[in-house]
């Protein structure tokens, strides 16, 4: 059954909804007009270079590795080099300091003044940003395109029209944030997002197929975008279609300090540990990160739940279960990049295909499968593509 699932999404991949990783993409202008954009290096029409922004959730592991990868992904297009290798562990405004000063392009230019940031996830700052960003916008015109990282960053510049070209990234749910309007079409001429339909629904069949639990228990912030995060609507319609409860306990995320997230994730996650629930699907949340995520995971483990990952296989690494491993960041950073070249080339953000989907690959923890007494059928072994653990 593993196997045919597998067989099925993959399937649903060739019939048009893969990665955009080729050279050129065809974008529907009207219902019988056609147009092909390039991806190759272009200067502005008055031949200056392209001149980018970059908006910003908060502080975010996620949403560096996205924009590093974007920025590899234009150097592979040959948009630009770079006088050194891009620092790790930094946050996203030194990154975009970085990349002002280490950016060598005829092309495109990484403007250091024009980046834009809530403060790290301030709700109470988000007005003020956007307003910022307006008015430099409006009325110095110096700005050709703008990267918003992060779901806030997707919402704050759909509110503002947006009034430049801007390509949003790494979001959970562009859909169901009301980034845009569908999978297909953004909704607004200016913006593009990258969309992977069904996405959670599909981690949440192939759980519930090897683990046929009767309770799921989730963790997230009760709050609009919160909700957004962890696939609330998602989990719902799968609950109701598959016949099992959820559990939910609700962690505080935003609008506080780091710390207080990650005390507040790892609480739920120890609450639902001693609870009830037959499995744990480990959401996007503020305070699930590289180091809180092996305290969820140790915790899952002591009580012998198994556990899936929303994330991808870095948490299956640190001791969840399993997950539907995500695609490498180039491949979907490419994605962005070549999005970014078309636009540069003439398209309109709108025009552009948002569509993406994950390669079919399960990642799995052979060491959590002795720990909480799972013994894994072949077929699910022969479907798995990253296996951890399995000498320990």
């Amino acid at each position: 059954m593993i196997q045919r699932f597998i067989f099925l999404f993959f399937l649903a991949c060739t019939l048009g909804l893969h990665p955009s990783v080729h050279a050129e993409s065809t974008a529907t202008t009207s219902p019988t007009q056609t147009a092909v954009f390039a991806t190759t290096p272009t200067l502005k029409p008055d031949g200056s270079r392209w001149r980018v922004g970059y908006v910003e959730s908060g502080d975010y592991p996620d949403y560096v590795e996205t924009l590093s990868a974007t920025i590899k992904g234009l150097e592979r297009l040959e948009w630009l080099s770079l006088t050194d290798q891009i620092p790790q562990n930094t946050t996203g405004h030194e990154m975009w300091q970085w990349l002002a000063t280490h950016t060598v392009s005829p092309y495109v230019q990484f403007v250091d003044e024009a980046f834009w940031h809530p403060g790290n996830f301030d709700a109470s700052k988000r007005e003020a940003m956007r307003q910022a960003i307006s008015e430099r916008l409006q009325t110095r015109h110096d700005i050709d395109l703008i990267i918003a990282m992060g779901t806030w960053a997707g919402q704050d510049m759909r509110t503002l029209g947006p009034p430049v070209p801007t390509v949003v990234g790494s979001t959970s749910d562009p859909v169901a944030a009301g980034i845009t309007d569908s999978p297909q079409d953004s909704g607004r001429e200016n913006l593009h997002a990258r969309v992977e339909p069904e996405r959670y629904q599909r981690q949440l069949r192939l759980f519930h197929e090897i683990m046929p639990f009767k309770t799921l228990g989730v963790v997230y912030e009760d709050s609009p975008e919160g909700r957004t995060y962890a696939a609330v609507p998602a989990i719902k319609e799968i609950s109701k279609a598959l016949g099992f409860e959820v559990e939910y306990c609700n962690a505080p995320s935003n609008s506080i300090p780091l710390e207080a997230a990650i005390n507040n994730a790892v609480r739920c996650y120890q609450t639902l540990a001693k609870s009830d629930v037959d499995a744990v699907y480990v959401t996007t949340h503020r305070g699930v990160t590289a180091t809180s995520v092996v305290q969820i995971a140790d915790a899952l483990k002591k009580a012998k739940i198994p556990s899936f990952s929303m994330a991808g296989s870095e948490q299956v690494e640190a001791g969840l279960l399993l997950s539907l491993a995500r695609a490498q960041p180039a491949h979907v950073a490419l994605f962005y990049a070549e999005t970014i070249a078309r636009i540069f080339n003439g398209a309109r953000p709108r025009q552009l295909s948002q569509l993406w989907i994950d390669p079919p690959k399960i990642a799995l923890n052979l060491k959590t499968t002795r720990i909480i007494g799972f013994n894994p059928p072949v077929d699910i072994l022969l479907a798995a593509d990253e296996v951890y653990g399995a000498d320990q």
